[in-house]
């Protein structure tokens, strides 16, 4: 029997890529998706059984947060989003995205993504955050945990690791990357994502590989982890199947109490629904 999510389970990862037409990429980004706009996303979540999503606005859309505000507008309430921002963006943009569903700010590490970001507007974002009451998303490489573990551990507000920390499989569990990610887990505003097994398997399919990490970071903070399909994969090995991944949720959580709280209970509270 495939796996049925509980009523109002949330896809608290993926992603609306335009289409270009209306709302067209970044002349500036690292890569150029397919269109993967907001009737598509739908689509998955009704195929999939996911009443909830959290749009996790794309470095490929810069700035420009219309096309993921576009999206949780259309979406009646069932939508809420994370925005990319830069220096311009005033208290005024601001309470803008919060009537809009905006709950975060995420920033990207990752390399191939452009690397790092400057760290004095890191810094002043998040004194932004804080009084708004908003979280912190951070898209990192795996050693990222490790060269950034004070900065991270001194966040004062809330903040999300995207993918698990991308941390590699074939590293092990007791690979430094991922003993640091674990011990973030016992700080009470730091929150994980058991999203991108494609990502951290170092096998491909069906990427098994990935299950113990997402076991592990469960057992060690289960009111601090989300979960989502992370559609349509931008920048992937492996194009996996999202029906597939929401088979591997069950092997990363058995119990049907801990699946209603990491699908339905953790992104309702951290995103308001």
């Amino acid at each position: 029997m495939p796996f049925k999510p509980p009523p109002l389970a949330c896809d608290s990862h993926c992603h609306v890529f335009g289409p270009a037409a209306t709302f067209p990429y970044d002349p500036k980004a690292a890569y150029v998706p397919a269109d993967a706009p907001f009737e598509g996303l739908r689509q998955l979540h009704e195929r999939l059984g996911l009443q909830r999503a959290v749009i996790v606005h794309a470095s490929c859309h810069g700035a420009d947060m219309r096309v993921t505000l576009d999206a949780i507008a259309r979406s009646g309430g069932r939508y809420r989003g994370t925005a990319i921002i830069d220096p311009s963006y005033s208290d005024r943009d601001f309470e803008r995205m919060h009537k809009g569903g905006i709950r975060a700010v995420r920033f990207n590490f990752v390399r191939h993504l452009g690397g790092r970001p400057d760290m004095g507007f890191f810094k002043r974002t998040v004194e932004r955050l804080k009084l708004l009451g908003w979280h912190l998303i951070l898209h990192l490489d795996a050693e990222d945990l490790v060269e950034f573990e004070s900065t991270f551990r001194s966040l004062p507000v809330p903040f999300v690791i995207d993918h698990m920390g991308r941390v590699k499989a074939a590293a092990g569990l007791d690979q430094p990357p991922f003993r640091t990610l674990l011990s973030f887990m016992k700080q009470p505003n730091a929150w994980v994502k058991i999203c991108g097994a494609e990502r951290v398997s170092s096998e491909g399919p069906p990427f098994t590989d990935a299950v113990p990490f997402a076991q592990a970071l469960i057992a060690a903070a289960p009111e601090r982890v989300l979960w989502g399909t992370d559609w349509p994969h931008p920048n992937v090995k492996w194009m996996p199947d999202d029906a597939e991944l929401l088979e591997l949720f069950p092997l990363m959580a058995p119990d049907t109490a801990l699946q209603k709280q990491i699908l339905v209970d953790n992104p309702a509270r951290l995103y308001g629904f």
